[in-house]
């Protein structure tokens, strides 16, 4: 962070560091606060010629989120920045840096909630059981990447750390490390679990045992896997059966959590799978879940469409 007094890069990079080594966060959450941190400082210095932000206030903090809206900033993005910036200044308060807290009058913008995209049922079926993988290596673990982010709604970076060790052939489930290295166990299905059993067997004869004997999923070159990777490969097949305009690992997850629903899962159950911290964060699929009921009901009752 050039543009501060050498004290106010102190105090951020002394915050960044509680966040990644004490709170734990994940590495693309660290980054984020890194920028919106970067972001906030240059414009205190640019157009309040302040260099430190321990001195900004109320005014300051309210000024930078009015030039953010301004500049057409997604409100949900605006809203991560306050959060950035309350996180920033509570652990300024905690260690008494500050005297005041610039952020409590700050309240978040009133967003519009965005229903989760997914893939409807048939498409998924037809992705995964009727459209031919080849015999290969790339074939089978292309397969079972889409397979393992559909059948137990892990995220993208769960699916990328996830140990040949978390799998469990007895029980037939999987441990996944989530957020904030929190631990959750997943069952397989009776297909899924015969896939990660061939897959394990085809990576060991196609690299003779020199692959990446820690990481489950790995590259044709037998290295670990990583985002830009399963973001092609998901992106590639889901491409076969849907126009969604995004293609990604996360609207496996979504297709994930909606079907459960809507074929009659617990909420909490559901909750539980996808490793969310509260129950509001998993209700928004409640949402969706209400929109295919609506629609069924306009396609089918007599009198819906009179």
């Amino acid at each position: 962070m050039n543009p501060i007094n050498p004290s106010g890069q102190t105090f951020c990079s002394d915050f960044l560091q509680h966040i990644r080594y004490e709170k734990r966060l994940s590495h693309h959450t660290v980054t984020a606060y890194t920028k919106d941190l970067e972001q906030f400082c240059t414009f205190l210095l640019a157009e309040c010629n302040i260099g430190q932000p321990e001195l900004a206030d109320f005014r300051h903090v309210r000024s930078w989120i009015v030039s953010l809206v301004e500049g057409d900033i997604d409100k949900s993005s605006v809203n991560r920045k306050i959060a950035t910036l309350r996180n920033f200044y509570s652990f300024l308060l905690r260690r008494k840096t500050i005297d005041f807290d610039p952020m409590s009058k700050i309240q978040a913008l009133k967003a519009s909630k965005r229903l989760p995209q997914y893939v409807e049922e048939k498409p998924m079926e037809m992705l995964l059981d009727d459209v031919k993988f080849a015999d290969t290596f790339d074939g089978v673990r292309d397969k079972l990447v889409l397979e393992l982010l559909y059948g137990t709604g892990i995220r993208l970076s769960e699916l990328i750390g996830l140990k040949t060790i978390d799998v469990n052939l007895y029980e037939k489930t999987i441990m996944v490390l989530g957020k904030r290295n929190k631990h959750r166990i997943i069952p397989l299905a009776q297909p899924l679990f015969e896939l990660i059993r061939e897959y394990i067997l085809l990576k060991e004869k196609e690299f003779s045992g020199l692959a990446d004997a820690v990481y489950l999923i790995v590259s044709d070159k037998g290295i670990a896997s990583y985002p830009m990777l399963i973001q092609r490969i998901v992106k590639s097949n889901l491409a076969l059966v849907t126009t969604l305009a995004t293609k990604s690992p996360h609207v496996l997850r979504h297709s994930f959590a909606t079907h459960l629903l809507n074929r009659g899962a617990d909420l909490n159950a559901i909750k539980d799978l996808l490793g969310h911290s509260s129950l509001a964060a998993t209700q928004i699929y409640t949402h969706t879940s209400l929109e295919q009921l609506k629609k069924t009901y306009d396609q089918a009752h007599p009198k819906a469409k009179k």
